[in-house]
């Protein structure tokens, strides 16, 4: 089974760019299956981590807080669990 954490964050206007390289460069405690970020309009980064386990999987590394004044509002966090691929 696979676990997916999603960290997403809004950056103050016009620091997108930062938000995104100080995501970049955070370590995990650990190596996930996979990683990857995302960037969208009004400066949001996303970040997804991959993971063997389930939903219920304790201590799974995540991305912590921006420094103060990088982001408009706080970090979101949500986890996700597999539900299988489709291929087109």
């Amino acid at each position: 089974m696979t676990v997916a954490l999603m960290w997403e964050a809004r950056a103050v206007p016009g620091r997108g760019g930062e938000l995104l390289d100080w995501a970049r460069r955070q370590p995990l405690a650990k190596a996930p299956l996979r990683r990857e970020a995302f960037r969208a309009p009004q400066d949001r980064v996303l970040v997804l981590t991959w993971w063997p386990g389930s939903y219920d999987t304790p201590d799974l590394p995540e991305l912590g807080d921006p420094p103060g004044g990088l982001t408009a509002r706080p970090v979101h966090r949500w986890r996700f669990e597999s539900a299988g691929t489709e291929t087109p």
